[in-house]
């Protein structure tokens, strides 16, 4: 049974317009009436305005062609940054490798400060990454975070510097945590899934918004499951999500009261496998258990495969196979990788673009940690 330590931390729905282009700035102002006037209609039109109700107003034409510029970049895109930072997705990659190589917990920690990050009210901001001050105590101090990795956060904080030196003040620390969370999938063998571009990073953060937000071990699989379908999720792709465990790992403090129950549905020797590998877990409280012990570091339908043998670790892993509403999605992932990966990549894809502030809303973070 592997274990090994793993040090705490250290220290949000917009739909994308696929066909959408930016408007160059640098494109000369309109001179001929018709085409000021035909430009004006199509403002009217964008804004929903009748052209009678827009000449009421007294605004400007460049006015409204700024606002017409914001409405116009104010959208996640493919190639957010093809202009503005070319080198984003290299070096996001770079990055990334060479983190996951030098400690290979990189992956799941960020997966999980991912999910952590955008499964809160305001959505995929980085508001997670934001450090606490004298006034405020921020999400990542909340108790359920404390034990979120430092692999995670110095990821990001690699990235940041890497593409701050290149492009400075143009990417977000949002944009950064979900390039690199589906680039570190698909280095274990998951699913690939396009990321979407240009959110923009919250300017706050508090643990006070956590609790009934994220899930924890111990919560019923009904609450759980509410969770995620209060923010539009389907049964289906809230399971899929947590397949998410096949790997990553949990700490034993976690679970270890769990394995005294005898009513619980773990198989005996896996349960005293559990308790071999936790029993100094008070005195190291950062001791770790993988949560798929077939192939921890290989993303792939092995979690859902353990859980009818009562190989799950944690008690909301039992609970995914036990309860009727979710267990049908167990079995059949169990069955179907290639079922799993679709549902999983098209969830990822969809929890990456929860309440994403974009355009002038929120800010470019020049540090990941603080607000500008």
């Amino acid at each position: 049974m592997p274990a090994h330590s793993v040090p705490p931390h250290t220290s949000r729905d917009h739909t994308p317009t696929l066909t959408l282009s930016r408007v160059s700035h640098s494109s000369s102002l309109p001179t001929k009436p018709l085409q000021l006037n035909t430009l004006l209609h199509s403002l009217c039109l964008c804004f929903g305005f009748s052209v009678s109700t827009m000449s009421s107003f007294s605004l400007t034409f460049l006015t409204l062609l700024s606002f017409f510029c914001f409405c116009v970049n104010a959208r996640l895109t493919l190639d957010f940054y093809k202009d503005t930072c070319p080198q984003f997705a290299q070096i996001i990659r770079d990055t990334v490798t060479a983190k996951q190589i030098a400690s290979p917990t990189t992956a799941p920690a960020t997966i999980r400060l991912f999910l952590h990050d955008c499964l809160l009210p305001n959505g995929c901001d980085a508001s997670i990454l934001l450090s606490s001050t004298a006034f405020n105590k921020a999400e990542r101090d909340a108790d359920i975070n404390l034990s979120l990795p430092g692999d995670a956060f110095d990821l990001v904080v690699r990235a940041k510097t890497a593409l701050e030196l290149a492009c400075p003040n143009t990417v977000s620390c949002a944009d950064i945590l979900s390039a690199s969370t589906r680039d570190l999938l698909t280095m274990l063998g998951g699913p690939f899934y396009p990321v979407f571009l240009g959110r923009r990073d919250g300017r706050f953060s508090s643990a006070a918004s956590v609790p009934n937000h994220l899930p924890t071990p111990s919560m019923p699989m009904s609450q759980i499951t509410e969770i995620f379908t209060r923010r539009g999720f389907s049964v289906e792709e809230f399971v899929a999500l947590s397949g998410a465990h096949t790997v990553g790992f949990s700490h034993c403090s976690e679970f270890v009261s769990n394995l005294s129950n005898s009513s619980s549905s773990y198989n005996p020797r896996f349960s005293e496998a559990l308790s071999k590998a936790c029993a100094d877990y008070r005195t190291n409280p950062t001791l770790s258990v993988f949560n798929d012990i077939m192939t921890p570091n290989k993303f792939d339908n092995v979690y859902f495969q353990n859980l009818p043998k009562g190989l799950g670790v944690l008690k909301s892993d039992h609970g995914l196979y036990s309860d009727p509403v979710t267990r049908p999605f167990v079995e059949g992932f169990a069955k179907d990788q290639a079922r799993f990966f679709r549902v999983f990549a098209s969830a990822m894809q969809k929890l990456s673009l929860l309440n994403v502030q974009t355009g002038r809303k929120g800010e470019i973070r020049r540090r990941c940690d603080q607000i500008n």
